[in-house]
């Protein structure tokens, strides 16, 4: 029996992805590789539930709970808006592009969420957030360069 480092996720159609890598080019171009290690564009999506360790026996409750709860919510558009960083643009670790949730989404993410509880899976105490990882501050980086980080993220509008 194997193990997976796993997470439900809604994977982005490649029109998506296409169109955050025009919107984000002047971002990376501005912070380059040294700083952030970017996400390549293909990989990128929204997080429903992080799993973590998951055994592969798993893997048939979990796509069961996935199927139930998508096909009980209609399908709706995610709007996409805003550059951001957590923990926060003063001392940021993680940068994202922010979406716009519906209320299909957060319904779909809470299902989820319950879901997976009931199959042991420990529940997330941080409040649903939802948006797409594009990059990560690499470590040691320097007050100085914390700064042009944040002032890129400041200055550059993507939407």
């Amino acid at each position: 029996m194997s193990v997976l480092r796993a997470f439900i996720a809604i994977e982005l159609p490649s029109q998506v992805c296409d169109a955050i890598q025009k919107q984000t080019s002047r971002l990376r171009q501005t912070l380059g590789n040294d700083l952030i290690r970017w996400v390549p564009t293909q990989n990128m999506h929204l997080t429903l539930k992080f799993l973590g360790d998951t055994t592969s026996s798993y893997l048939d409750f979990l796509k069961q709970l996935v199927s139930r709860e998508a096909d009980s919510h209609p399908q709706f558009d995610l709007q996409l808006g805003g550059l951001g960083a957590f923990p926060t643009l003063r001392r940021p670790r993680l940068l994202w592009i922010g979406i716009h949730a519906p209320a299909d989404l957060v319904s779909l993410q809470k299902g989820i969420e319950a879901g997976a509880t009931r199959l042991g899976y420990e529940q997330e105490e941080r409040a649903f957030s939802p948006h797409l990882t594009i990059g990560r501050v690499r470590q040691n980086v320097n007050p100085p360069e914390l700064q042009k980080i944040r002032a890129a993220l400041e200055t550059i509008q993507t939407w």
